[in-house]
């Protein structure tokens, strides 16, 4: 009796232990994974670029005025002429007492295109009245104000794309050919002259234009994008994931153009970079990978 009592009591401690055993072993919880996005270092080319507006004008663009005083007795050109260097644009009937009346031409000093008439048959002028205004459309320029900490980049002759509204689906081309070696103590700019070919005479004098200038270009370098990176310059991270863990690295920065961050120091092309989720990551945590083969967009 006393051996069958002890039994008993064995079974019973022995169920208890087991008991616990079981609700501990389901206490213990998987490791934790936190899910996120990410995208491959790869390699791609990036540029600085400046952006401005401006207005386009003629190369060569004179207002002319008449030599003497009188009134205006002929129009020899209209708007939207072509003219010679030399060629009468108008004629004067000299306002002078005791004169032999003889018409006194208006002449224009450059070739061109009369670009405006600015008087009418018997408008009266004197030295001081612009007659005409002409200007030569086989090359148009924009004069921009380029920022000081800009000039150690800008050169003669580097490219610049022009965009007008009149011609949406076209892009015209010119090249930097005046920097001024003096800059605004105001504005802390510097004048700069692009002159653009215009040979069709498809761009006119006060058109407003859209002008990219690059100033700096990097070839096949590595890119992240901007939404990959924590913090600010100097101090910025970088997500990647090595064996399936969060592994936080500081990284040095480059050109940004657009969405994509050049990567000088810090990462190797191929690195997996987290681009959404890294908010929730810590060094080490486990994550679960969510998007496709996370090659960058070319």
């Amino acid at each position: 009796m006393r051996y069958c009592k002890y039994t008993i009591i064995v079974l019973v401690s022995g169920l208890i232990l087991a008991g616990c055993a079981k609700k501990e072993t389901q206490n213990v919880q998987a490791p934790q994974t936190i899910p996120v996005k990410v995208q491959k270092v790869s390699l791609k080319d990036l540029s600085l670029i400046l952006e401005y507006v401006g207005n386009i004008k003629a190369q060569d663009e004179v207002r002319v005025f008449p030599k003497v005083t009188g009134k205006i007795i002929e129009k020899v050109k209209e708007d939207g002429s072509a003219v010679v260097k030399g060629e009468t644009l108008a004629y004067i009937d000299r306002d002078e007492v005791g004169l032999q009346f003889e018409k006194a031409p208006v002449i224009t000093p450059i070739g061109g295109i009369v670009g405006r008439i600015y008087v009418d048959i018997g408008s009266s002028v004197t030295p001081q009245t612009p007659v005409a205004l002409v200007v030569n459309m086989d090359k148009v320029k924009i004069d921009l104000d380029i920022p000081e900490k800009y000039l150690p980049k800008v050169s003669l002759d580097r490219k610049a794309t022009i965009n007008v509204d009149a011609y949406p689906d076209k892009e015209s081309f010119g090249v930097i050919t005046k920097i001024s070696p003096v800059v605004d103590l105001a504005t802390r700019t510097a004048p700069i002259e692009i002159t653009i070919d215009n040979p069709e005479h498809r761009l006119k004098s006060g058109m407003f234009a859209r002008v990219s200038l690059v100033i700096e270009e990097h070839r096949s370098v590595p890119v992240v994008l901007k939404e990959a990176v924590i913090g600010k310059e100097p101090e910025t991270y970088i997500y990647t994931i090595e064996r399936q863990k969060a592994v936080l690295k500081k990284v040095k920065l480059g050109l940004r153009q657009g969405e994509y961050l050049e990567v000088k120091e810090g990462l190797q092309v191929g690195d997996e970079v987290v681009i959404i989720g890294q908010q929730r990551l810590y060094e080490g945590v486990l994550v679960s990978i969510e998007n496709g083969n996370g090659e960058i967009p070319k």
